[in-house]
């Protein structure tokens, strides 16, 4: 039997996730002066593109887990910048909505997010930006796991 031993070098996720580390760094280095990470910009724009969402709504439009939002949440709620309240139809459910603080941070850090952006396609190239964009889009659309445990 042959024996694989995963490395650097040929793991396909560890490629990508270092990958998105860097890349991830690279974006929060621009945005510190605003006091926003990436991941908090992310929440931020998706909450003033489509207005007040419940936690599960938000999550699924950002493909990460509760967990993982309810982290990233929690900064932005103690500084004010979102609050989380009862939705109108269902008092048992919860929304996250971006508040007036939290536009105007949002507007302060999409400017340094458009320095971010723009610094990386020169150094990256523009062409080749899209490109991998476009893959990452098409690895995102694969199966889910379970779905691939169903193939020989």
């Amino acid at each position: 039997m042959l024996h694989i031993i995963p490395n650097s070098e040929t793991c396909n996720c560890y490629a990508v996730r270092a990958a998105a580390r860097h890349v991830t760094q690279y974006y929060d280095q621009f945005l510190a002066p605003t006091g926003l990470r990436i991941s908090q910009f992310g929440i931020l724009t998706r909450l003033k593109i489509y207005g007040p969402l419940t936690i599960s709504e938000l999550a699924e439009k950002m493909a990460i887990d509760r967990t993982t939002l309810g982290r990233n949440i929690q900064p932005l709620q103690r500084d004010g910048l979102v609050v989380i309240a009862p939705t109108a139809a269902d008092r048992r459910a919860k929304e996250i909505r971006l508040t007036v603080p939290g536009s105007t941070r949002l507007e302060a850090a999409r400017e340094r997010w458009q320095m971010a952006q723009a610094q990386f396609e020169t150094s990256f190239g523009s062409n080749r930006a899209a490109e991998l964009r476009a893959l990452l889009r098409t690895v995102s659309a694969l199966d889910t796991p379970a779905q691939f445990a169903e193939r020989p």
